[in-house]
């Protein structure tokens, strides 16, 4: 899978099936599009590409919105690359690029730079400067740029449309059970170990600290986690906390892992974890005594999910 900055894209990518959007979580309300998408490459011979921006165009909007994302950009690509997409254009969305006319969009970029044949958009699609874009739009300009509109239905389970807004939701919520289910995976975060405060060192609970970034806060508290270093396909078990660790009056989010049965120096390594069951809230405690005996409680239910 081939991945672009900018809408320079090779002459064989052009002429291609487009896709527009977040794709955030790519969950399976994404997946029943790539699905769709794939049955128009396989009838017409055509590539299938993604277009995306960064940063994401309402966290470039509303500065005050930090943690949003259910998937950083490398697993999103990965999760993209095995739905069959064959390139990527990740846009760097600024101040210059949100003041482009709705109208140059489509004849400058969609038309002139990327040829494309087929677009496949939501309903509720907007572009352009203020947003003036819309499908409505895009629609009106078929025939005169020589592309076809491909507005898919959204998934919807149990009277719900499956979004990344709602999966959003449900982290928050504490419904990890529900949120891997609709990504078709376990939720996962990726990060950097860095050097901690050894708190878990004083509790007898060793841990790796993971800088959370701009992931979406799922709530806080204690899971089961699988870890996976980078390029490697074996996995760890373990126990995470997701909080502030109120305990010990820390302020700033953190994801803390404590890996079974090992012994080794993580520091600096990329670790992926993976969210498989959510135990329990993240209280405070009295002592470090009350709530060592809590880890050991919570320990037992990690290690026979």
């Amino acid at each position: 899978m081939k991945l672009y900055k900018n809408f320079d894209i090779s002459k064989n990518h052009k002429k291609s099936i487009i896709l527009i959007g977040n794709f955030d979580g790519v969950h399976l309300g994404h997946q029943k599009l790539f699905k769709l998408a794939n049955s128009y490459k396989k009838k017409f011979n055509l590539n299938i590409g993604v277009l995306t921006f960064e940063p994401m165009p309402k966290m470039f909007f509303n500065k005050d919105i930090k943690n949003f994302r259910i998937s950083s950009i490398n697993q999103k690509n990965l999760i993209l690359k095995s739905l069959g997409v064959d390139f990527v254009i990740t846009k760097k969305f600024d101040k210059k690029f949100s003041r482009i006319k709705s109208d140059f969009f489509i004849k400058e970029i969609l038309s002139k730079k990327l040829e494309v044949k087929y677009i496949f958009v939501s309903n509720n699609f907007r572009f352009g400067n203020k947003r003036e874009g819309n499908v409505k739009q895009l629609i009106k300009n078929e025939k005169i740029y020589d592309y076809k509109i491909i507005k898919p239905q959204p998934l919807i389970l149990n009277n719900k449309v499956i979004s990344s807004t709602y999966i959003r939701s449900l982290l928050e919520r504490g419904n990890l059970k529900k949120t891997n289910k609709l990504l078709s995976r376990n939720w996962s975060i990726e990060g950097m170990v860095e050097k901690g405060r050894q708190q878990g060192k004083k509790v007898g609970f060793p841990t790796c600290n993971i800088d959370i970034k701009d992931y979406v806060i799922a709530m806080p508290g204690v899971f089961a986690v699988k870890i996976k270093r980078k390029n490697s396909n074996k996995y760890l078990n373990g126990i995470a906390n997701l909080g502030y660790r109120p305990t010990f009056n820390q302020k700033k989010i953190l994801l803390e892992v404590h890996i079974f049965d090992f012994s080794g120096n993580l520091y600096n390594k990329y670790l992926s974890v993976e969210f498989i069951k959510f135990i329990r809230k993240e209280r405070k405690f009295k002592n470090v005594n009350q709530l060592r005996k809590q880890i050991q409680s919570d320990l037992k239910i990690a290690k026979y999910n």
